[in-house]
């Protein structure tokens, strides 16, 4: 285990970044040791034995569908490919070349425009670049990531305010900043590396301010692995803690940025020199009651005070969020008041301070950069035609989720999955499995079975077994959520069968598209042959072809990091967006704001452990609620409840949290089945907090 975390590999579980050329549990600023239990859990899933020989013998998809994620993630690597027909009751292994050769048949006869491509953020630059040329030059734009069902919103909302996507900010921002804002984020349990952070802005006399309808323990004190008085005596994290409503936080800013004005404390200069639109925001935020603010932030103006003299008094303030603030059906208006309050301030455009999405999957931000998007950006479309010398589809490309609603109406033909868990991560956990099963061939390249395997089949169900980064034989690159792009050496592979993504892919396109056309498949088997076309295609990337150079080829990429107040929007200025917070329905008797989460002993719709060390629980069939509230209406705790909205119900267990009255909290992907399939229109990202949903007592056991 050792030698696998130092190996020269990027880390395979968040965005933060670490390893590389500089070795693994090393951050791009070469701290070391930068370690996380995720890291270890995420190796220790691609370290385990190979499925038992006889495992689909054994198990058939009736079973599959009865198993945990847990137990899913648990069974074994795949090894050889693996086909399920219309008539068949378990998958049964088929050769490579009968599984590849199924696939561009199936491809070969589908209209473009019925098939759709989905990519997962722990797949390769490399893996990802290639896959969305072949899916363009089959004809399609049905392209998407998995950051559609993540910060789809942050990006929409960045791109709107700086006219980029990404952070504003790099890792060694980070360690000047004095005010640390984290908005609707658990970095203790999603991200536990930016702990060490938090806790070194409180050292050198910082700030740092949680926003979280949820009191979560890691956010209060916390053990930092790497640090060694962290780890004597657990860090205090918080100055202040704010406890306000699911899908309150637009809000509680606007109340901050009301503050802010009262106070006359609003950098005039900034405001006016380098944004557009201050004068009109001003004016709502000042025409804003703070009965509203109080009310639907859930939130008393003496703490909203307390934030903004913290905001007012603060010299470099870094806002950071995650997927409480992107997962509304007002996620980018969410990402935009952000961005408001630090406009507000000026905090931004300098070094320090700016804007931080916490991401999660450690390289979906590359797969963005890649062009895993339904419209590509002009810049890239026109390279891309010139590079190759060949017209790209212009059709209109559809969302994730817009893919497999015409799925479900019986538009969609063929799906091919990149990695990830496209089942898993949708809302509405009923219309998923039966979209897919309106499909007539899903292919997944997986390295482990999840519940997609299971719920997530067409008529015809392949999945083709992939090698981690780590067991590459050819060098592969990711990009951090600092913009960092570093090199993965890859290593020795662990079992006979599985293959590269990339060769699995260059395999597909020959098979597809032959080696007569504008790309010669064979050539790009080669990743440096890939990260070649890259540099001449991706904005940003031009440098990608000397990342293996000895002497430091690991790059920041440029244009994306704002260090001085010009930023790139056709007027050079920020834009400040005149955000209008949405009232909120207020809950009656039974009725709750629900929030899905994820546990400590977790990464995505990955469940490495039932338990959740950090909240108590152990278990994940459970509601979390405000002990006020249960007694209210006489639940008892793990007396069964029934959890219902118009899309499902579950039946689980009322357990106390500290959590503000009116709302509760479910995990996440079990509760899926009781997120409807309301959008943000802006992101077309689902909202999996804030809606509402009926609790009920049952006698039933």
């Amino acid at each position: 285990m050792w030698a696998a975390l130092r190996s020269r590999n990027a880390c395979k579980t968040c965005a933060l970044g670490m390893g590389g050329q500089k070795g693994g549990m090393v951050n791009e600023q070469g701290r070391f040791p930068e370690v996380c239990k995720k890291s270890v859990q995420a190796m220790a899933a691609d370290m385990q034995g190979g499925l038992p020989r006889h495992f689909f013998d054994d198990v058939p998809v009736e079973r599959l569908a009865e198993m945990t994620p847990r137990e899913l993630d648990a069974s074994g690597r795949l090894l050889h490919p693996v086909a399920c027909g219309p008539l068949d009751s378990r998958y049964r292994s088929i050769t490579w070349d009968d599984a590849l050769d199924r696939v561009a048949s199936r491809l070969k006869s589908t209209k473009p425009e019925e098939s759709f491509f989905y990519f997962s953020g722990r797949s390769s630059n490399e893996a990802g670049f290639l896959l969305q040329l072949l899916a363009r030059l089959h004809g399609t734009n049905h392209v998407n990531n998995c950051s559609y069902y993540c910060h789809q919103a942050s990006g929409v909302g960045l791109t709107s305010v700086t006219g980029s996507g990404t952070a504003t900010v790099v890792l060694e921002d980070l360690e000047h900043c004095d005010l640390v804002l984290v908005i609707g984020a658990n970095p203790s349990s999603n991200h536990p590396r930016f702990m060490r952070t938090l806790v070194e802005v409180r050292r050198r006399g910082g700030v740092v301010i949680i926003i979280n309808p949820l009191r979560e323990l890691g956010l209060d004190r916390f053990k930092v692995p790497s640090d060694w008085r962290s780890m004597l005596r657990a860090s205090r994290i918080n100055d202040l803690y704010v406890q306000g409503h699911i899908g309150g936080d637009e809000w509680i800013l606007l109340g901050v940025i009301k503050a802010l004005v009262e106070r006359d404390s609003i950098d005039r200069s900034f405001v006016s020199e380098h944004a557009i639109g201050w004068p009109e925001f001003e004016a709502r935020a000042s025409g804003t009651t703070w009965e509203q603010i109080i009310e639907y932030g859930g939130v008393s103006r003496d703490v909203i005070e307390q934030v903004a003299g913290h905001c007012a008094a603060s010299s470099r303030m870094i806002c950071c969020w995650a997927m409480g603030i992107t997962h509304h059906a007002h996620g980018v208006d969410n990402v935009r008041m952000i961005a408001n309050l630090a406009i507000a301030t000026g905090q931004l455009g300098r070094p320090g301070c700016g804007l931080l999405p916490l991401r999660g999957h450690s390289n979906v931000q590359g797969i963005g950069s890649m062009g895993v998007v339904p419209k590509l950006k002009d810049a890239f479309f026109k390279s891309l035609e010139h590079a190759l010398d060949v017209p790209m589809p212009t059709m209109p490309g559809k969302d994730t989720l817009a893919c497999l609603e015409s799925a479900r109406e019986g538009g969609m033909r063929t799906a091919v999955c990149l990695g990830g868990n496209l089942y898993g991560s949708n809302p509405d956990s009923a219309f998923a499995s039966e979209a897919f099963s309106c499909i007539d061939q899903v292919v997944y390249l997986s390295t482990t079975l999840n519940t997609g395997h299971a719920h997530g089949r067409g008529r015809e169900t392949i999945i083709l077994p992939v090698l981690p980064r780590d067991e590459e034989q050819q060098s592969t690159t990711q990009e951090s959520m600092f913009n960092f792009v570093r090199l993965s050496d890859g290593g020795k592979a662990r079992h006979e069968g599985p293959r590269s993504e990339v060769d699995v892919i260059a395999s597909l396109g020959r098979r597809l598209l032959g080696d007569l056309g504008p790309v010669d498949w064979e050539r790009l088997n080669d990743h440096s042959a890939i990260r070649e076309l890259i540099s001449r295609v991706v904005p940003g990337y031009e440098s990608i072809t000397r990342v293996g150079h000895r002497n430091g080829g690991e790059f920041q990429i440029s244009g994306r990091t704002f260090h001085e107040p010009r930023f790139a929007t056709p007027t050079g200025k920020a834009v400040v967006h005149d955000v209008e917070p949405k009232e909120r329905p207020i809950p009656t008797e039974d009725e709750f704001r629900l929030m899905t989460v994820r546990s400590e002993g977790q990464f995505n719709t990955v469940v490495y452990e039932e338990e959740d060390l950090y909240r108590g629980q152990d278990r994940r069939d459970v509601i979390l609620m405000h002990a006020d509230d249960m007694a209210r209406l006489g639940f008892e705790e793990n007396q069964p409840v029934e959890v219902a909205t118009a899309t499902g119900s579950l039946r689980v267990l009322p357990r106390p949290v500290d959590i503000r009255k009116g709302n509760a909290v479910m995990y996440y992907p079990e509760a899926n089945i009781l997120v409807p399939r309301d959008v943000d229109e802006a992101s077309r990202t689902p909202a999996f907090k804030g809606f509402m949903v009926r609790v009920s007592n049952t006698t039933s056991q």
